[in-house]
């Protein structure tokens, strides 16, 4: 038996938005059935460009409907620009957690989302063209990028880990060496921008934004997450780096300390000495 929040209960039990909109202004779907899971995602916009409307149809276990039900919740009232920000680890941390072996059903909602999106931004149905990407699990149809892609995004260690979060490696496992190939590319990756800054080398902007993000996700967001807290970066220009707080985190008296004595604390440990955090708006 998993191990689910009482809101992944709620969302699974009671899930909201479900259904179709008629001559939607975004649609996606990602997923087969063949696979286990699909998910169909649509929004409407009101006169502001804000989605005024959405609502989904999935198949699969209660993580899928339950994830499914909470992005739509994340998304009402947003701006395109401000929904295609949300992450498959803010739509967790929107449930209260899910179990590891379910954090793909997470991915899947983002997909879906950003499917959507692309849709709305460019009237194609496919966010992206399979038969010019290399496919590493031929069981679930994973693509390579999208294996590097939620092992960046989540500071992922394990080719278990990898199966958990994008199913990769959960049929026959024949892509099991690829997986662990990749894994060790972006592993050798961290190691190299953990090492330029304490080596006194100058970081590219790429490399620079890209340790930023690390540092995030790998030692900031967990601690703020124990909270029921998290943040968004917003913006990095130079060495100034906007961020946005987000659930506990937002409004919270302490914010204040923990922008500079924590987060900022931090990324003047990992990437650079005069790093200058600032709250969006402030």
């Amino acid at each position: 038996m998993w191990d689910y929040t009482e809101k992944v209960l709620d969302h699974f039990r009671n899930p909201r938005n479900v259904g179709k909109i008629d001559d939607p202004d975004g649609v996606g779907t990602v997923g087969s059935l063949a696979c286990g899971d699909a998910l169909t995602l649509m929004f409407k916009l009101d006169g502001e460009g804000r989605i005024a409307e959405v609502k989904f149809q999935t198949f699969g276990c209660a993580s899928a409907i339950a994830s499914s039900s909470a992005l739509t919740e994340m998304v009402l009232g947003k701006t395109v620009d401000e929904a295609a920000k949300i992450t498959n680890q803010q739509i967790a941390a929107y449930l209260g957690g899910l179990p590891e072996q379910k954090m793909h059903c997470s991915v899947m909602g983002r997909e879906a989302l950003e499917a959507a999106i692309h849709n709305y931004r460019t009237g194609e149905t496919a966010v992206r063209n399979l038969s010019e990407e290399k496919i590493i699990c031929a069981c679930f149809g994973v693509a390579e990028n999208e294996v590097l892609r939620v092992v960046r995004e989540n500071s992922l260690t394990t080719v278990e880990q990898i199966t958990h979060y994008c199913k990769a490696g959960g049929g026959c496992g024949q892509c099991k060496p690829e997986l662990q190939a990749l894994l060790d590319q972006v592993m050798a990756e961290r190691t190299a921008l953990k090492e330029a800054p304490a080596g006194g080398k100058k970081l590219t902007n790429l490399q620079r934004i890209q340790l930023i993000q690390d540092v995030i996700v790998r030692e900031i967001r967990p601690a703020l997450r124990k909270d029921q807290g998290d943040i968004e970066l917003v913006d990095i220009d130079g060495r100034r780096v906007t961020i946005a707080f987000r659930g506990m985190c937002a409004g919270c008296q302490s914010a204040e300390i923990t922008r500079k004595d924590f987060i900022q604390a931090k990324l003047r440990e990992f990437v650079a000495s005069d790093i200058e955090v600032v709250e969006e708006g402030k």
